[in-house]
């Protein structure tokens, strides 16, 4: 069974202060070693880390605690402390809530994927009830895991607490079998839950018992896709009655969501996937109500549910979509495990997608910080030396890294892959490749115009932008001193209007850095502009390119807006130019 590791590291503020995730590693001493810092030299009141296990077959994710420490006993009320991870119930109906159900999937996700079964289902069948107890050992387990969770925010005893969870789950569970054996829960045909939805409406356990009438419906489905394809098709028998409607709706939507925040059954509604950016993609593409490009009858339930989405049905369950989204975000799985370039163009294309979908369930701030997460974490040292081992060249290095840096967010990110930039432009075979006369001048200056431009439209900070820039255009500027361009342009032709246009194009294709080599330049267009009978030759030159009937007014005009885009003021150009 293929299994993918990593720690996530966490630190606290203060008695108030909830559980925030400080770094990611793959390395569990190092990540020890970077909590005890945190401890140590970061003000923090407590840190911890947590072992993440990935199961490629479920897609499901075990956590494990190795590594704790800090002041958690704070001297405050049990009111004043964090809410535990799971929250605390005294009755069996407690374990109904939304709360009580996340925790309890979180804690049992493989039998409830073993079996094909959600959480309300579950909860709603004696069968499954008693073939969890029969496990033994995973539902003591759980109830420990709870009891600790609570133990570490209040005073009460860990014993104390399984024995009252103990009690508890004892309850709700008897109390189903109960429930089952009075036949409480309807059998109920499809057609008939509309009817059953407006006799259940208002009624104190009525979603109780709609719930159980629809455990019982769905008991002889074999997949994830066709309980969701059972599902749906009970949302058409939605009642006039509007209590007796939300009734219905609601269950569905709670039902539907839960199998979509299972990793097992989004695999199979998904169905085979290149990688994890393919997945997303497609995860995506069913966010935003949109079919996926190749449909196989096994995803009849896929197809149906963006129906249901692009008519913004089933808010709980788009909701749940979008939670798993920003969750495979955040996660450490490269989308495209095989190639740094998939991976950025990736990311990308499913960027321009999600953004669409920003709105009620997918808010703008939670994409930003997932998207800077993943972005941070794939500015290391071992992985952008990886992206740069087949380089040829620095130049192309250099590329590389401004690849990088046009398809990651964060300010912080972008400040750290600065430092990956500067050592490769100033070293010193950056400027011996571009003094090869191996290569044509023209060529080089060009490459370091593109590279130049590349880097003013970066969002480096402004600062390394600036060294970067100025660097480039010093080594620009050498190169163009040894090789003499505008030497040989001058020498080229005895016409002013022909050499000035030479430099013209070479600014339109990027050939000049700033501010050195493109001062330079401009200073050698104003000199050919200065030159006896240029405006009547550049009138000349119009003509003779389909511009038959200008004359000197209109060439005029013309030439100044070209002068303006290199830089050159209209002042300075009519002051210069010579009849």
């Amino acid at each position: 069974m293929a299994k993918e590791v990593h720690f996530e590291i966490f630190s606290r503020r203060g008695a108030k202060g909830g559980w925030k995730l400080a770094e990611v590693k793959a390395d569990r001493d190092e990540s020890v070693r970077i909590a005890q810092t945190l401890m140590a030299e970061e003000g923090a009141t407590g840190v911890k880390v947590v072992k993440e296990t990935y199961d490629n077959e479920t897609g499901d994710y075990l956590s494990l605690k190795i590594f704790e420490d800090g002041h958690n006993k704070m001297k405050s009320t049990p009111a004043q402390e964090d809410v535990p991870h799971a929250l605390p119930c005294f009755k069996p109906d407690d374990l109904y809530s939304y709360h009580a159900r996340q925790t309890i999937r979180r804690l049992i996700p493989d039998f409830l994927a073993r079996n094909k079964i959600t959480l309300t289902e579950l909860s709603h069948r004696a069968d499954m009830l008693e073939k969890l107890e029969a496990t033994g050992t995973l539902l003591q387990h759980a109830i420990q895991k709870v009891a600790v969770a609570q133990a570490a925010s209040t005073t009460t005893p860990v014993q104390k607490i399984i024995k009252s969870l103990n009690e508890l789950t004892t309850k709700a569970f008897h109390r189903v079998y109960r429930d089952q054996r009075k036949g409480y829960f309807p059998d109920v045909e499809r057609g008939g839950f509309g009817a059953l939805a407006v006799k259940l409406a208002g009624q104190p356990d009525g979603i109780y018992v709609l719930n159980g009438a629809i455990a019982r419906y769905l008991y002889n489905t074999k997949s994830w896709n066709e309980k969701v394809v059972y599902l749906l098709a009970l949302m058409e028998e939605t009642p006039e009655d509007a209590a007796g409607s939300a009734l219905l709706l609601s269950a569905i939507d709670t039902i539907i969501a839960e199998i979509l925040t299972g990793s097992a059954a989004l695999h199979e509604l998904l169905g085979p996937q290149e990688n994890l950016g393919a997945a997303l993609m497609t995860l995506v593409q069913l966010f935003l109500g949109k079919e996926p490009e190749v449909k196989a009858d096994r995803q009849q339930g896929l197809v149906s549910l963006t129906e249901r989405f692009a008519n913004d049905s089933l808010p709980e369950a788009r909701t749940a979509i979008a939670q798993r989204i920003i969750a495979e975000f955040k996660s450490v799985k490269r989308l495209c495990p095989e190639s740094l370039v998939d991976e950025f163009k990736t990311l990308r294309q499913i960027a321009n997608r999600v953004v669409l979908g920003v709105g009620k369930y997918l808010s703008h701030e939670d994409l930003v910080a997932a998207f800077t997460l993943r972005s941070k974490r794939l500015i290391n040292q071992v992985t952008l030396t990886e992206h740069l081992t087949d380089s040829v060249s620095p130049d192309d290095k250099l590329e590389r890294l401004l690849f990088v840096e046009e398809n990651i967010i964060g300010a912080e990110n972008k400040r750290q892959l600065a430092a990956f930039v500067i050592p490769i432009i100033t070293a010193t075979n950056f400027e011996g490749h571009f003094q090869s006369s191996a290569i044509p001048l023209l060529t080089r200056l060009q490459r370091l115009g593109t590279l130049s431009a590349r880097v003013r439209r970066s969002g480096f900070q402004e600062n390394q932008r600036t060294d970067f820039l100025d660097l480039l255009d010093r080594v620009a500027n050498d190169v163009e001193a040894r090789g003499k361009l505008f030497e040989s342009i001058d020498a080229k032709t005895a016409d002013s209007v022909e050499k000035a246009n030479i430099i013209l194009r070479m600014f339109a294709t990027e050939t000049f850095t700033e501010p050195r080599l493109a001062t330079r330049a401009r200073e050698q267009v104003v000199g050919y502009l200065s030159r006896p009978g240029f405006l009547t030759g550049y009138v000349e030159y119009a003509a003779r390119n389909g511009a038959e009937k200008i004359d000197a007014g209109a060439a005029m005009a013309d030439l100044m807006q070209i002068l303006a885009k290199i830089g050159i003021t209209q002042e300075t150009g009519l002051k210069s130019i010579a009849a």
